[in-house]
């Protein structure tokens, strides 16, 4: 397992390489986020109370992308579905926080608070958010490409989550969702797509994952003891050394994936699985 140091490097440093990708990914997701407000240089930081003057300021979809946010106390705001892409929230305070249908493209929430938070459909293209607290947040239905490397998500609702790796923008190399290490426990994944994702030593213990598609998704080591993962695709998934003890794994497949070390598996519930000696 690699060390908390490690978190602070962005998604993409083992996987775009040339600096020149990296910006290129940049572009395109500011193109994906729309106009950006003209903002005077190093003057992108806000209080609170500017937060809540800008939110309930004029109609349509509130700006607040490329601003600085970083620490605030935003507990319980509404955000009425504002476009944050490239905002600053690391170590913001966003508990009770309505953030569904928010654009947080490009944007970083490192060891931010998200506790209960709603980000029900938000747009999370590149975002960074290691260290955060997603504990019983509701992320159903969210587009999810991201690092929640040392996350936790213990008892959060994802269910339908979008999280598939995006495969149109393979010249920059593999750009997934990255769960590495991060805490699941008993969270509701039913019907994700976790496709290609990186889950390496993540703690799915309990979690529900009926229907999930984790189709070459890596769970190194990881935790599924009580998991529900019926009619789970885990088609050419990599389990060395993960847990299944207790799971459920009534119709999941698991052709062609790696198995090597599995434990708890003569434990589970099999019927119908395929992929299984």
């Amino acid at each position: 397992m690699r060390g908390r140091s490690s978190r602070r490097y962005p998604i993409l440093r083992a996987r775009v390489g040339a600096i020149g990708s990296l910006a290129l990914l940049f572009a395109s997701a500011a193109a994906l986020a729309g106009p950006q407000p003209s903002t005077p240089a190093g003057d992108n930081s806000m209080t609170r109370q500017q937060v809540v003057a800008a939110l309930g300021g004029a109609p349509g979809r509130p700006e607040l992308s490329s601003r600085s946010l970083a620490g605030l106390d935003l507990n319980g705001i509404d955000f009425k579905g504002a476009n944050l892409s490239a905002s600053v929230l690391n170590g913001a305070h966003l508990r009770h926080a309505n953030l569904a249908h928010c654009n947080l493209t490009v944007a970083f929430g490192e060891d931010a608070d998200f506790r209960d938070a709603d980000l029900r459909g938000a747009q999370m293209f590149s975002m960074q958010l290691q260290g955060a607290d997603l504990t019983g947040a509701h992320l159903d239905g969210a587009r999810l490409i991201g690092d929640l490397s040392h996350a936790r998500l213990d008892g959060a609702s994802l269910q339908h989550l979008r999280a598939g790796a995006d495969m149109t923008n393979q010249s920059m190399g593999l750009m997934n969702a990255r769960f590495e290490s991060a805490t699941l426990r008993n969270a509701d994944l039913d019907g994700a797509d976790l496709s290609r994702s990186d889950m390496k030593f993540a703690d799915l213990s309990g979690a529900k994952l009926a229907g999930a598609s984790l189709f070459r998704a890596d769970l190194s080591g990881a935790n599924l003891r009580g998991a529900d993962l019926r009619n789970a695709d885990l088609r050419h998934a990599t389990l060395i050394d993960a847990d299944f003890t207790a799971a459920k794994l009534t119709g999941a497949r698991f052709d062609g994936a790696t198995l090597r070390n599995t434990r708890g598996l003569d434990d589970a519930q099999r019927r119908g699985a395929t992929g299984l000696r």
